[in-house]
């Protein structure tokens, strides 16, 4: 049986796991070949995952270029399409934050032609703009979802304060904000106010750019945005690999990878709906699905948490 939720008071049907593609972002990780990344799309919806996310700021359009590419070929009334707004970007590579309505309502269009639908279902703000005056912006996503462009919309990388300022205004379902087993931050407000207030959660990064992957010795070397992480360097970098090596034990009790076992904790969390989970080829969807319906007790979690502290 398909593994599917509500995702707040969004109403969207869909799985615990969500395809997350930030990955097709060269500025940030280098190339990954279109090709891997569009099977890996369609094998996410082979092994149960119908929720996809992506961004106009990832690869200025690219990464959409490519799920349109590899979505079109699935029914679309059975996945879930996610995008966001916030860059406005141009031909020479230089950008600037935009969430002007008339940038919303143009970059809809545009989102929806590389996606190659008429439709998306979550259209998110990807960070406040302090120059546009948020009535202004949120009148422009009301009007898309009047013409049946948007059925819902939501905010990422907004602090409590700007999703209460937000919500004065329009009915924003939805938030995505950084969370990790080591980027706990948004449990002491953020996601309570998410869960009393019924709010769509969908993390990014839960595998904190990988290290909370179990692959990582500690004495390997990157050239994408880790190069300059400083969990990625020197003693911190062997010191944590070795901690979430250290969680195999736990892992096998269930039956899981680390990964699985990282991703089972976060959706433990009663306010996160979804972990996005980033991915470059088949192989890496298909060890993240094998997380969803997964539960472990509460004191291995607790474990899990004192072994990443």
């Amino acid at each position: 049986m398909e593994n599917r939720i509500r995702l707040g008071r969004s109403g969207l049907e869909v799985s615990p796991i969500c395809y997350g593609s930030w990955q097709l972002s060269p500025r940030y990780w280098g190339d990954v070949a279109a090709a891997d990344a569009v099977a890996a799309m369609r094998r996410a919806f082979e092994v149960g995952v119908n929720f996809y996310d992506t961004a106009g700021a990832y690869g200025d359009g690219l990464s959409e270029r490519v799920m349109g590419e590899a979505l079109e070929v699935l029914p679309r009334d059975q996945i879930v399409i996610a995008t966001k707004v916030h860059h406005h970007f141009y031909p020479d590579g230089h950008r600037h934050p935009d969430l002007s309505a008339r940038y919303v309502v143009d970059y809809c269009d545009e989102a929806l032609e590389r996606l190659r639908t008429d439709y998306v279902d979550l259209y998110q703000l990807h960070a406040w703009d302090p120059f546009t005056p948020i009535e202004e912006t949120t009148a422009a996503l009301e009007r898309l979802r009047a013409t049946g462009k948007v059925r819902a919309y939501g905010v990422s990388n907004f602090t409590v304060e700007q999703i209460r300022c937000a919500r004065r205004c329009g009915d924003y379902a939805t938030v995505q904000p950084r969370y990790s087993l080591l980027d706990r931050q948004g449990e002491a407000d953020l996601l309570p106010y998410c869960q009393a207030e019924d709010l769509g959660v969908l993390v990014f990064s839960p595998l904190a750019h990988g290290v909370l992957a179990g692959k990582y010795k500690g004495t390997e070397t990157f050239d994408d945005l880790r190069a300059r992480n400083p969990r990625y360097q020197d003693e911190r970098f062997k010191q944590l690999a070795a901690a979430v090596r250290g969680l195999q034990p736990i892992a096998d009790k269930y039956g899981l990878s680390i990964v699985q076992l990282v991703l089972a904790c976060t959706l433990a969390h009663p306010a996160i709906h979804c972990p996005i989970v980033g991915i470059k080829n088949p192989s890496q969807i298909e060890e993240a699905a094998g997380a969803m319906g997964k539960t472990i007790g509460r004191e291995d979690y607790h474990a899990v948490r004192s072994a990443l502290s």
